[in-house]
């Protein structure tokens, strides 16, 4: 198993692929597109609030993630949102092999347009895993009106994450035909008895994850080996994740022992993922493969990834 990792716009990065030469991609995009966005990350990296990042109050003693504010999109900027999708779904088409599978990491919110954005680009729409966990999203009380309408929520109290699937089409008459010329059509199972369900019960990012990486975004490894072993139902292939971020999909691959890629268009992530994020987030939990769902990290940090969380030279947060 190998992987490499490129400092580039993806859209650049694809146009120069050979076709056919990935077998499934894992990622989580920038949704609103404008959050990941030089100006937005200087006053992320800087702790301060405003424009698309909202840094939410402590509560309890606890410190909350930042959260970017998809209601405050336009609809120039939805629009925007499912254009892009389905400009990179067709830069990402020729790329892939038939019947490759694409998981996208998404928000209640957007998924229709997500959705939308990738059927007009060709894929089809296979569904969605729900990721379950409990989330500090939602159920707020109307802004300013808290104590006169106690009763009322704005939203529901976030409890999941839809990761949309979606499935370049077969080159071949069935699933069977297509998995003996290109090893793809289909999703691996967990066993031979244990299909991959449709919800996955997958906490908070744990903190010894979060003490290697602090992107805004970064996933459990717990999620990202169950949805990176099921994207090469045969268990050969290349994985893709083209907004690479922490690195932490590439790093689930290699713990599970897949081949695969990455790209990013940020210097600094770039460089926590290469330096940093990869290998201590690979090296993290290896008993654990993806193959189950309900395995938790029995050990708290090691030595090894302390050091790692230690080294980190790139911090996002200042003060």
């Amino acid at each position: 198993m190998s992987y490499e990792i490129f400092q580039a716009d993806c859209f650049d990065w694809l146009s120069d692929q050979p076709k056919n030469s990935i077998h499934g991609v894992l990622t989580d995009p920038p949704y609103g597109l404008i959050e990941f966005s030089r100006k937005e990350l200087d006053k992320l990296r800087n702790g301060r609030g405003g424009g698309v990042w909202r840094i939410p109050p402590t509560i309890g003693g606890c410190r909350r993630d930042p959260l970017p504010r998809f209601t405050v999109l336009s609809e120039r900027e939805k629009s925007n949102l499912r254009e892009y999708l389905r400009d990179w779904g067709q830069a990402l088409m020729p790329v892939l092999v038939p019947g490759a599978h694409v998981f996208i990491a998404g928000h209640p919110m957007l998924q229709y347009l997500v959705q939308t954005g990738m059927a007009e680009a060709g894929f089809e729409v296979r569904g969605a895993i729900m990721r379950l966990y409990t989330s500090f999203r939602g159920g707020d009380r109307p802004k300013g009106a808290e104590q006169e309408f106690a009763e009322v929520s704005v939203t529901p109290r976030s409890a999941c994450e839809p990761w949309m699937l979606f499935r370049k089409p077969l080159s071949e008459r069935t699933v069977a035909e297509n998995l003996r010329r290109w090893g793809t059509g289909g999703l691996r199972r967990l066993a031979v008895d244990k299909p991959l369900p449709e919800a996955i019960a997958s906490g908070r990012t744990p903190e010894n994850e979060a003490a290697i990486s602090d992107h805004p975004c970064l996933k459990p490894q717990h999620l990202l080996r169950i949805l990176a072993r099921a994207l090469l139902p045969l268990g050969c292939g290349v994985i893709l994740d083209p907004f690479l971020g922490s690195g932490s999909t590439v790093a689930a691959a290699q713990a599970v022992g897949y081949d695969a890629m990455g790209v990013e268009i940020d210097e600094t992530y770039f460089i926590q993922a290469k330096e940093h994020h990869i290998p201590c987030l690979a090296a993290l939990y290896p008993d654990f493969t993806g193959d189950r769902l309900d395995w938790k990290p029995s050990t708290p940090i090691t030595l090894p990834n302390m050091a790692c969380a230690l080294s980190l030279t790139y911090p996002l947060f200042a003060g």
